[in-house]
């Protein structure tokens, strides 16, 4: 009967870190990809709208469907922070099974500690202000914003010239707007769902 195989616990915390190495890094590009993505896909679409408003001489007859297209750009950007927020969440995790790899071996090698900056009591938070993560959905957010704005403002044309009521709840729809896609990200900035 052959012996238990020997296992090697360096290579297999090694390629353990490896990997975790590689799911952080991966988040990050994926967050790139995606902020990136929306951001095209609204430049594009407002670029698309303004060159038709342009060339048309009736914009009454479009109005509801650049409203429904902006609706729709509200919600991709409602997507594109909840993906945001999970992705980094993914990252703080993927940086706190890092960092138990850490505390592992500096239990069994205590002159190895000063080498690593990020423990558990140092790691960044999830939700850092001013971290390339939260600027990203400050952005979208406020895109997404602009873009419910747009579309209550198309769909206040197909009934008429805006009135000051009107601006009055473009504005609000505005503020509003960024608030509920600012707080909808930060309900999702949590780790372990």
């Amino acid at each position: 009967m052959p012996g238990k195989p020997k296992l090697d616990t360096n290579e297999i915390l090694k390629a353990e870190y490896n990997y975790i190495a590689n799911t952080i890094f991966q988040a990050n590009e994926d967050r790139s990809r995606v902020a990136s993505f929306y951001f095209v896909t609204v430049g594009s679409l407002v670029a698309a709208i303004l060159g038709s408003l342009f060339s048309a001489d009736d914009l009454k007859g479009a109005t509801l469907a650049f409203s429904g297209l902006f609706l729709i750009l509200t919600i991709l950007g409602a997507l594109t922070l909840a993906q945001l927020a999970r992705l980094r969440a993914a990252w703080h995790e993927s940086a706190q099974a890092m960092n138990t790899i850490k505390d592992f071996y500096i239990r069994h090698n205590k002159e190895i500690e000063p080498a690593f900056k990020w423990r558990a009591e140092t790691l960044p938070a999830t939700d850092k202000p001013n971290s390339i993560a939260n600027l990203m959905a400050f952005e979208v957010a406020l895109l997404s914003a602009i873009t419910s704005a747009a579309s209550l403002y198309f769909l206040l044309l197909t009934l008429g010239d805006i009135k000051w009521w009107g601006w009055a709840l473009l504005a609000a729809t505005l503020l509003g707007g960024y608030i509920a896609q600012w707080a909808w990200y930060k309900s999702l900035l949590v780790d372990n769902q």
